[in-house]
């Protein structure tokens, strides 16, 4: 599986464990990264932020 792939199945993932919480979830995720001072943690998570969005827009493609 390609770092891709695995952040769409990432994504995916979040957003069946999450359902209406996903939002409150990814923020707590990359705060607490941030706070830690994972900013590749940080980064990793807003790459699957941005495909959550494209998921729930429809504009995955």
């Amino acid at each position: 599986m390609t770092p891709e792939q695995e952040r769409w199945a990432e994504a995916l993932a979040v957003i069946k464990r999450h359902g209406d919480g996903l939002a409150a979830f990814l923020n707590e995720r990359c705060v607490t990264l941030a706070k830690a001072g994972d900013m590749a943690g940080v980064a990793r998570w807003r790459e699957i932020i941005h495909r959550c969005d494209q998921l729930r827009d429809g504009t995955a493609q």
